[in-house]
């Protein structure tokens, strides 16, 4: 099954601009003296530079490509214009002439510079950072309970001092004399507890008041 054709008004413009571009061109340059097969070759050499521009621009819209894009674009609407009657076309000026015997060396260095110049390298993107791994993190433990400061206990009450009998006082008075005069020293708790037969603390309360 066969597509259908689609007329296409954009297309059907550039065929005729083309054909008349390439028409005027043809008698611009038959007018300049170029005649019989090189009057044709005129257009083809225009349209071809324009068609290594039109490359050149896809891959790099670069100086060099929008210059020669100039040349040929003044090139084809020069001849549009001069064949308009501007011109007279049966005699045309010297300077004509040489811009039209030396077109063909100026298109083929356009040709030649827009093939083989190196186009720019585009730089690459800089590389997206790794996607950083999702880690399940355990759940923050709940904060330890306060434990409270326990009060200090209460101090414990200071047992009484013993109650010493007056006459055990004189009597342990009589023996720490006797031990004084003996050994020169005062008797200490130990010596008088033994020699009294009394509790330790209540010893210690004689010594108090003997002091």
């Amino acid at each position: 099954m066969f597509r259908s054709i689609r007329i296409d008004a954009v297309l059907i413009q550039a065929v005729i601009a083309g054909a008349l571009s390439f028409a005027h061109l043809h008698d611009l340059a038959e007018a300049a003296g170029q005649t019989g097969w090189k009057a044709w070759a005129y257009p083809v050499s225009v349209d071809l530079l324009l068609v290594a521009v039109w490359r050149r621009l896809r891959t790099e819209r670069s100086g060099l490509a929008w210059f020669w894009f100039l040349v040929a674009l003044v090139a084809s609407l020069g001849a549009n214009i001069a064949t308009a009657g501007l011109l007279d076309l049966d005699h045309v000026p010297a300077w004509l002439r040489i811009l039209v015997a030396g077109w063909p060396a100026l298109a083929f260095l356009g040709g030649t510079l827009l093939a083989h110049t190196p186009t720019e390298p585009t730089p690459a993107p800089d590389p997206a950072p790794p996607p950083v791994p999702a880690v399940d993190r355990p759940a923050a433990p709940d904060p330890a309970p306060e434990i409270p400061t326990p009060e200090p206990a209460p101090a414990l009450p200071q047992a009484p001092a013993p109650t010493v009998p007056p006459a055990l006082v004189d009597h342990a008075r009589k023996v720490a004399t006797e031990h004084r005069t003996r050994t020169g020293t005062d008797i200490d708790t130990a010596t008088l507890r033994a020699r009294l037969g009394v509790p330790e603390d209540l010893a210690g309360a004689i010594v108090a008041q003997l002091a």
